[in-house]
């Protein structure tokens, strides 16, 4: 079966950084799309990045272009999220999601079938 582990998150001050693992499993597909959503308490779940593994295309939300980079290892069937100049607002739980149907990285989190467990960041 399909698993989503992450790890990485943590506790930081504004200005620092953190960098996301998710290690998917129970699949070998050489192109899919992986993305990264995050959610603060009484906030709505929104999309953060997301990668074509194939292609290696990405894509940000506003809140955070130039300042994360969504990256992937295609050999450990694994996408990074590289968080710098933290601000508290950035402050959430953060998810990673796959859609193996390789056709197109969506927003929306109904888009996405397999989820991690979340890992919290704090920015202070």
């Amino acid at each position: 079966h399909v698993q989503l582990v992450e790890s990485g998150g943590g506790s930081v001050q504004a200005g620092g950084s953190l960098r996301l693992s998710c290690a998917a499993s129970g699949f070998t597909y050489s192109s899919y799309c992986m993305g990264w959503f995050r959610q603060a308490p009484g906030k709505e779940r929104e999309w953060v990045a997301s990668i074509r593994t194939g292609s290696g295309i990405a894509s940000y939300a506003s809140s955070v272009k130039d300042r994360f980079t969504i990256s992937r290892d295609n050999a450990k069937n694994t996408v990074y999220l590289q968080m710098n100049s933290l601000k508290p607002e950035d402050t959430a739980m953060y998810y990673c999601a796959a859609d193996l149907r390789g056709v197109y990285c969506y927003r929306s989190t109904g888009e996405y079938k397999y989820w991690g467990q979340g890992t919290q960041v704090t920015v202070s």
